[in-house]
């Protein structure tokens, strides 16, 4: 009997150095190429579970496990977007000044017999009043580009931020407490 194996429906580095954590290399790792646009009047919670379920279906391969995550960043019942320019971090820098907020993490597992398995993680994060020198020298960075809410917690702006309550693997992009659980109710074998 063969081991099982593992793919990794991202092609996120963090989430491939968060699995890494858990002992855990995956045998490939696929782009899920699937439409990311939220539907009409849809909560960032059902959003994110929508995001990570429909990776792990795409990539489904019917011989090995297949891991896939999503991290939503929500003010409110806004889904901030994934930052792709410069102009987009800065106003999620400026929503995001001395409030709280939510980070969503989804993770979705299907295993070889088609089952599928759900967990989110759900984390709040407070930045501190973020004056406009701080945000200029935090995009000046670069570390924003193609963030979720337009930062990324594992860089600089954690140094922003005042507090968290959650998952902090969970910010970055792939909550380890939820992905080990997923995977031991699975059947996995971890180290």
């Amino acid at each position: 009997m063969t081991a099982p194996t593992l793919i990794l429906a991202s092609a996120s580095p963090r989430r491939r150095e968060l699995l890494a954590r858990l002992g855990i290399e995956p045998a490939r790792v696929v782009h899920a190429d699937i439409d990311e646009t939220p539907l009409k009047a849809e909560v960032p919670r059902t959003y994110a579970a929508r995001m990570a379920r429909e990776k792990a279906l795409a990539a489904a391969d019917h011989a090995a496990h297949v891991l896939a995550g999503d991290t939503v960043v929500a003010l409110g019942r806004r889904i901030l977007p994934k930052a792709e320019d410069e102009a987009t971090a800065r106003r999620c820098l400026e929503l995001l000044s001395g409030r709280r907020h939510r980070v969503l993490s989804a993770v979705a597992l299907r295993a070889p017999d088609g089952t599928l398995r759900e967990r989110l993680s759900e984390t709040q994060v407070r930045f501190k009043p973020l004056s406009a020198e701080e945000i200029a020298a935090y995009l000046a960075g670069g570390e924003w580009l193609g963030k979720a809410g337009g930062y990324a917690i594992q860089g600089s702006a954690e140094g922003l931020i005042a507090w968290i309550a959650g998952s902090h693997s969970g910010v970055v992009g792939l909550p380890l407490f939820e992905a080990r659980a997923l995977l031991r109710s699975a059947g996995f074998p971890l180290g």
